[in-house]
């Protein structure tokens, strides 16, 4: 139990000390003084400093932002009445039913860690980009470099004029063309349907209808739907083109998605993105 329940670091290090590395993904080591997982490690989990996360625990900043928030539950792998906890300790409204949720539960997180040598990221439903595995990194390069707003498919299949694609750090071609466009679209188009109060989801496509004609001209159609799957080519530096199917799975009311690439087996694409791999530098999931 903690030391005092109302007291935000001190929930902060319980829920550490309880997490193991095995739990977050992470190499288990022999000799830690301490049970749980060290600052350094939750730090980089939930992409925050290190001294940030000192501050938070010692009690010299309480009030960390919504994001910081949602990224410390995840890294932690709060259940939602944690989280739920977490957001109001730190003078949040807890996220309501009608909001989109950047949360990923412990149960899923494990599933997560067990998918083994595959490329996975997880989307809200508005497809913000809210976690990745070591794998992803590899094959895409690593998403962190890229600011946490811009962490967006829609935004990277409907470029503004003034960015462009962010989801990759190499050129990536989807096979479906137009077929994926509009499977955004009438994915988003659902979203709304599931998040009417959304305020990120109202944002996201009014600026998408503003800055881009194409998706204008989508959303007008009304079409309604979800983005199941797709083909792509994965130009990598490494390793040249990489062909892999793009298999997207609907996490329930939540509406995360769960993004899982692979490559066809015994092809060349299979040894291919397997040298991908273990050429990518190896880095915590987020």
């Amino acid at each position: 139990m903690p030391e005092d329940q109302s007291d935000l670091g001190a929930m902060l290090r319980s829920w550490r000390n309880r997490l193991s590395p095995e739990a977050a993904g992470l190499p288990s080591a022999h000799a830690r003084r301490a049970p749980g997982l060290r600052r350094e490690e939750v730090a980089a989990l939930a992409g925050v400093s290190v001294d940030y996360l000192v501050r938070l625990e010692q009690g010299r900043a309480t009030a960390p932002s919504g994001q910081v928030a949602a990224a410390l539950g995840r890294a932690l792998q709060l259940s939602d009445d944690e989280r739920d906890h977490l957001y109001r300790l730190a003078h949040l409204a807890p996220p309501t039913r009608g909001d989109i949720s950047d949360h990923i539960p412990a149960g899923l997180q494990r599933i997560l860690g067990r998918l083994g040598d595959s490329a996975v990221a997880v989307f809200a439903a508005d497809w913000q980009l809210i976690w990745w595995n070591p794998g992803w990194s590899a094959l895409l390069g690593d998403p962190s470099s890229v600011k946490p707003m811009l962490r967006n498919f829609a935004l990277d299949t409907f470029p503004l004029d003034d960015t462009g694609p962010n989801m990759s750090q190499w050129p990536v071609t989807s096979l479906a063309g137009d077929e994926l466009e509009a499977a955004v679209v009438s994915d988003l188009r659902r979203a709304t349907g599931r998040f009417p109060g959304s305020s990120r989801l109202i944002s996201l496509i009014q600026t998408l209808r503003a800055g881009n004609a194409r998706f204008a001209g989508l959303w007008d159609s009304g079409v309604v739907g979800a983005h199941r799957e797709d083909h792509k080519i994965v130009q990598h530096p490494y390793v040249g083109p990489i062909a892999v199917d793009c298999d997207v799975l609907i996490d329930g009311e939540s509406e995360r998605k769960i993004v899982v690439l692979t490559a066809a087996a015994q092809t060349e694409h299979e040894t291919k993105l397997q040298l991908a791999l273990v050429a990518g530098v190896a880095r915590p999931a987020h």
